[in-house]
């Protein structure tokens, strides 16, 4: 299967990357529980999402908290999701079996995009914030996530290069369904994102059919807002 081929090939180095301390490990253990208990039921999900090392993912002086079921800060006004929220996407995404090439609109700290990357075949993400870019270019090479091609762009626009793609992943809340990245699935393709409502954000998975798009409301969510342009 190639998620577990992509998974064994940067096995080694992001085993080497993260650290073997007791309380580290202890730490990785009790996610992986929190994990399962809140209704994450795809194990290989949960193994990866607990296994990338999120220390390195986040400033040094938040690293006693990587391994936190919580956001944490990135700069930029920007943030790294939840555990949960990343293995919930991740989880969505993959529900319908294969996916090879996924395409990820808001790279950030770069974390979601290794969790995708041990999973699929091919990572493409786009981020608008050139210092973001720079720093997840940087983790994710030094992690040999050798199948990642990431970009500082506009991610409204996607990435149509590469289209069409097995998958969406959308990490900033749209005030509607972007068309011109749903354009760019796949037959049978899934796009998964925040949407903000009169009522909050949620999070939704769509479906490409053969007659249009099918949509399910998974749940509540918060993130930050979806921006075009690049900074």
């Amino acid at each position: 299967m190639a998620g577990r081929a992509a998974l064994s090939a940067g096995g080694a180095a992001l085993e080497a990357a993260g650290g073997s301390g007791a309380g580290q490990v202890r730490a990785r253990l009790r996610l992986a529980t929190r994990l399962a208990a809140a209704g994450i039921a795809d194990e290989r999900v949960i193994g990866v999402v607990t296994q990338v090392p999120r220390h390195l993912f986040v400033d040094e002086a938040l690293a006693t908290h990587a391994y936190d079921d919580s956001a944490l800060p990135i700069g930029h006004g920007q943030t790294i999701s939840q555990p949960y929220t990343v293995a919930r996407m991740t989880a969505a995404l993959l529900a319908q079996g294969s996916c090879s090439t996924v395409l990820e609109i808001g790279t950030g700290s770069g974390y979601q995009t290794a969790v995708l990357a041990a999973l699929v075949r091919r990572v493409y993400s786009i981020e608008r914030v050139a210092a973001l870019w720079h720093r997840a270019e940087a983790r994710l090479r030094s992690l040999r996530c050798r199948n990642v091609r990431l970009r500082h762009g506009d991610g409204s626009v996607g990435w149509q290069e590469y289209a069409p793609f097995d998958g969406i992943l959308i990490t900033a809340a749209a005030n509607g369904v972007p068309r011109r990245l749903a354009a760019q699935l796949g037959p049978g393709g899934r796009m998964v994102l925040p949407l903000s409502t009169a009522d909050g954000q949620v999070l939704v998975c769509l479906t490409r059919t053969k007659v249009g798009f099918r949509h399910e409301v998974l749940e509540p969510v918060t993130f930050v807002p979806l921006l075009g342009g690049v900074a």
